[in-house]
């Protein structure tokens, strides 16, 4: 079954509401097996379960169980945003209702699913990996696209945006959002301390800081009453490592998800790649 955005007309009132981890997942895992994969659209409950816990596009890596799955389908159900039908065998199946429930066309729903299976990420991530269900050419593309999802409240922006900017949406529960939102308030305070260092560092190597030679500026440990050699280190100099190294640990992390899927992907072009061949 095909699926098909709602014609576009008055602006609808809001129908959706903050999720619960477990239906965020569900809910993007029908949106994006709607896009990438419709000759197995719609989805039985066992593919809904495997697609939860699949380990490539996935953020954080999830192992539910039927339960749990199915709970999240019936709270998804209750609200409006997941219809059950019955297909061609005895198997009930599911479908989402996103575009009606979310009031999104479809490379709106094609960012909000990347978000929902894969949280905050940059703008630049969120446009290479949103491109694998509909066309997005680049950042051009996509602005607009941000930009619509912001005035309708699904999309916020978790650090300054621009360059760089890290967004995600915004059906999780208040308290979850709160956390991020903090947590990346850290990361732009760590990008300025980087920043204001770099500057401070330029300058003091310039030659108008320079009065008399290297030893102008740079201090001898025998030097007596040397500060940078007696003074410790400042505790906000230590907090803000602090926060670096979180940020720089949380992006490593993107890194090994992004190169594991990437061999995921090449592991299954091999496997075709040699079906085809007999091999």
């Amino acid at each position: 079954m095909s699926e098909t955005p709602q014609a576009a007309a008055a602006p609808p009132a809001r129908r959706w509401r903050p999720l619960e981890r477990n239906e965020r997942r569900v809910a993007g895992v029908l949106a994006e097996k709607a896009k990438t994969t419709p000759d197995n659209y719609p989805l039985s409950l066992n593919a809904v379960v495997t697609g939860c816990n699949q380990k490539s596009n996935r953020f954080p890596q999830m192992t539910l169980d039927e339960g749990q799955v199915q709970e999240a389908l019936d709270s998804l159900r209750q609200s409006g945003a997941v219809a059950l039908i019955q297909g061609d065998s005895r198997v009930e199946k599911y479908r989402h209702l996103l575009y009606e429930w979310l009031g999104v066309d479809k490379a709106e729903l094609a960012v909000m699913a990347e978000l929902l299976l894969r949280g905050a990420q940059t703008v630049g991530e969120l446009r290479g990996r949103a491109a694998r269900m509909e066309p997005i050419k680049d950042i051009g593309e996509l602005t607009p696209i941000v930009d619509r999802l912001r005035q309708k409240g699904l999309l916020v922006y978790l650090t300054s945006p621009g360059r760089g900017g890290v967004v995600t949406h915004n059906l999780y529960q208040p308290q979850e959002l709160a956390k991020l939102k903090a947590d990346h308030a850290g990361g732009d305070l760590a990008e300025g301390a980087v920043s204001h260092r770099a500057s401070a560092s330029a300058a003091a190597a310039s030659p108008a800081s320079r009065s008399g030679g290297f030893d102008d500026v740079r201090p001898t440990p025998d030097r007596p009453g040397s500060e940078a050699a007696t003074k410790p280190p400042a505790a906000g100099d230590i907090e803000q490592l602090q926060i670096e190294v979180a940020n720089l640990k949380r992006a490593l992390a993107e890194i090994r998800e992004h190169v594991d899927s990437a061999a995921d992907a090449l592991r299954r072009d091999l496997e075709d790649l040699k079906t085809q061949l007999g091999i």
